[in-house]
C-alpha cells in the first residue's frame, strides 16, 4: 500500500525571491511535485529541482487557466500518489488565495498538510514603493479589499463602511475595477483630492508606481498604460511615497539577472547583485562533479615529494583537491615544501581558507597570464602539478610546454551541463524581459544555450569574465559586455557601470 504524501500551502510573496520565506525555500528545494500560480516570480521558480513535476494552474485576477475545484483534485491525487507537494501561491495562502479551499478536499481524505505563510503583496509592495500602509500622523488602521468583481460585473463592497473607517485602504485585483472604486470611494463621501496610487508588479525589477488623488488616478494610469498585477492604496501615505522611496536608489534597481554559475559557486555574487538592488535569477548551467576514486592524483599525491609546484586555475580545483586530502586521509605536511600559484585573488582566498597562501597570482587572471609567470618562476628541474577541470584550458599546457616545463595535469572534475524547468525563463528571456545573463566560462555560454533550446538568444546581453567567455556567447547572437577583469567583483562593476542601459523599467 502507497503511503500518502503530504501538502505543504507555501506564500510564495510578491515577486522578490528574497522574501521568500526561509522555510519555504527549503520545502520547494525538497518537493516531488510543485503546483505554481502565474504571479510566483521566475526566481522563486528557478528553485525547484530538475527532479519535480512542475504543475502551472496559471491564476491571475479573472483569469483561471486551471478551475479551482481541478487544482484541488491535482493535490489530493499527488499526495495520495505519496508525493511531497508544494502548492506555491502568490503572496499569502489565507489572504484572498483561496488556500483553505483547497485544503477542505485535504482533510476529507486525511491527507496531512501545513500552511506557510507568505509576505502578502498588501503590505511589501506600498512599501516598497515608499508607501508605508500606517503612519502615526495620517491613520492607526489599514482594511484590506479584494477588488475582484461579481460575475455581474459590479463589487461587493461597503463604501460608506470604509470612507468612514479613516484608514489605509489597499484594494488587491485592482486595475479592472480601478475606476468603480474611485467612483464609489468618492460617492460615499471621500474627498476627490484623497491622494492614491496604483502599483504594478511591486517588488520586483519592473515595478511601477503612479500617485496622483481618488478624482485623477484613473486616467494617469490609463495614460501610464498600467496593468495587473497591481495593488491600489488609497489614503494620506499615498503621499509620502516620494519622499520615503528607497528602491529607486539602487545601483542596480530595475535590473534583472540571469546567473549561470554552478550553484556551489553562485551565492556570493547573487548576494552582491541582490543587495545592489537587482533582481536575480539563479539557474546554474552547469555543475561541477569530482572524481571520487582518483588513481591519476592519488598517484602524484604519492610522489609529491617530487614536485616543487601546484597550480590552481579555480576555486572548486582548490576544494575538490582539499577533499580528496582529507577523504584519503593525507597529511597536509607532506605539501610543506611545496609552491602554490593561484589563477585569480577568488582562487588565492580559496587557498587561504586552507591555511596557504599562494606564492604567485598573475596581474591578468587568464590562464595564459598564469602560465608566463609559472614559466617565469618555475626551473628546468622542477616539477608541476595542476589539479583542474577534465576540460580546462588549452593555453595553459600549450604554453607550458613552449617553456619545456615538466607538468602533470590531473583531471579533478567533469563539466556537467545541468537542466532545468525553464519554461518561466524561457518567456522573459523571448519577451525581452532580461536585462542580462552572466557567464563566468564559456562552458556556462554553452549550458545555458543548451538549456534554452529552441529559444532565440539574439539580442540577449551577455555580461562576460573574460574574450573567450565573449567569444562563446557571441557565437549564439548575444550582445557582449566584458569585464575588466576576470573577477566577480569586475563583473559586479561591468553591471553597476551598464546600469543604465540595462534597466527594463527605463526602457
Amino acid at each position: 500500500m502507497t503511503t500518502k504524501g503530504k501538502v505543504w500551502l507555501v506564500g510564495a510573496g510578491p515577486s522578490d525571491a528574497g522574501l521568500l520565506t526561509l522555510k519555504g525555500k527549503r520545502l520547494i528545494e525538497q518537493a516531488d511535485v510543485v503546483v505554481y500560480d502565474a504571479l510566483v516570480s521566475v526566481a522563486i521558480l528557478s528553485m525547484i529541482p530538475s527532479s519535480a513535476k512542475v504543475i502551472c494552474v496559471g491564476k491571475r485576477a479573472g483569469n483561471h487557466l486551471v478551475p479551482q475545484v481541478q487544482i484541488n483534485e491535482i493535490l489530493l491525487k499527488e499526495a495520495l500518489e505519496g508525493k511531497r507537494v508544494v502548492r506555491l501561491k502568490g503572496g499569502d495562502p489565507f489572504l484572498f488565495g483561496r488556500g483553505g479551499e483547497e485544503l477542505e478536499l485535504l482533510i476529507e481524505h486525511n491527507i496531512p498538510y501545513e500552511v506557510v505563510p507568505g509576505i502578502t503583496s498588501a503590505i511589501a509592495v506600498p512599501a516598497y514603493n515608499g508607501i508605508p500602509v500606517t503612519h502615526r500622523d495620517f491613520c492607526s488602521s489599514v482594511h484590506i479589499i479584494t477588488a475582484h468583481s461579481k460575475k455581474d460585473g459590479t463589487l461587493k463592497i461597503n463604501f460608506q463602511a470604509l470612507t468612514e473607517l479613516g484608514g489605509t485602504l489597499v484594494f488587491l485585483m485592482g486595475v479592472t475595477s480601478m475606476q468603480m472604486i474611485c467612483d464609489g470611494l468618492m460617492a460615499a463621501g471621500m474627498s476627490p483630492d484623497t491622494p492614491a496610487a496604483i502599483l504594478q508588479q511591486g517588488t520586483s525589477a519592473v515595478q511601477r508606481r503612479i500617485v496622483s488623488d481618488v478624482a485623477h488616478l484613473v486616467e494617469k494610469a490609463h495614460e501610464a498604460k498600467i496593468q495587473a498585477p497591481a495593488v491600489l492604496v488609497v489614503g494620506q501615505v499615498c503621499s509620502l511615497a516620494e519622499h520615503l522611496s528607497w528602491t529607486q536608489q539602487r545601483a542596480l534597481d530595475g535590473v534583472r539577472v540571469i546567473l549561470t554559475r554552478p550553484k556551489e559557486l553562485v551565492s556570493r555574487m547573487s548576494q552582491n547583485l541582490s543587495d545592489l538592488g537587482a533582481e536575480v535569477i539563479e539557474l546554474p548551467s552547469i555543475c561541477l562533479e569530482p572524481y571520487e576514486q582518483n588513481e591519476q592524483l592519488a598517484l602524484a599525491l604519492k610522489e609529491i615529494s617530487s614536485y616543487h609546484w601546484v597550480a590552481f586555475t579555480s576555486i572548486s580545483g582548490v576544494r575538490f583537491f582539499f577533499d580528496f586530502l582529507k577523504k584519503n586521509r593525507t597529511d597536509m605536511r607532506s605539501l610543506a615544501h611545496l609552491r602554490f600559484a593561484a589563477i585569480g585573488p577568488g582562487t588565492q582566498k580559496e587557498l587561504e581558507q586552507h591555511g596557504i597562501f599562494a606564492d604567485f597570482v598573475p596581474e591578468s587572471y587568464y590562464a595564459e597570464n598564469l602560465a608566463e609567470g609559472l614559466a617565469e618562476k618555475i626551473g628546468t628541474e622542477e616539477r608541476l602539478l595542476i589539479p583542474r577541470a577534465k576540460i580546462g584550458s588549452e593555453d595553459l599546457t600549450r604554453i607550458l610546454d613552449e617553456h619545456n616545463i615538466r607538468y602533470t595535469d590531473v583531471a579533478l572534475y567533469d563539466t556537467v551541463f545541468v537542466s532545468h524547468n525553464t519554461h518561466a525563463v524561457r518567456g522573459l528571456v523571448e519577451n525581452g524581459d532580461v536585462s542580462c545573463a552572466v557567464f563566468t566560462s564559456a562552458s556556462t555560454v554553452h549550458g545555458f544555450a543548451k538549456t534554452m533550446e529552441n529559444t532565440k538568444l539574439d539580442g540577449l546581453t551577455a555580461a562576460c569574465i573574460g574574450e573567450k567567455t565573449a567569444l562563446a556567447a557571441q557565437k549564439y547572437g548575444m550582445k557582449t559586455i566584458i569585464s575588466k577583469q576576470a573577477t566577480i567583483d569586475s563583473l559586479t562593476e561591468l553591471l553597476v557601470q551598464q546600469a543604465d542601459n540595462l534597466r527594463l523599467n527605463h526602457r
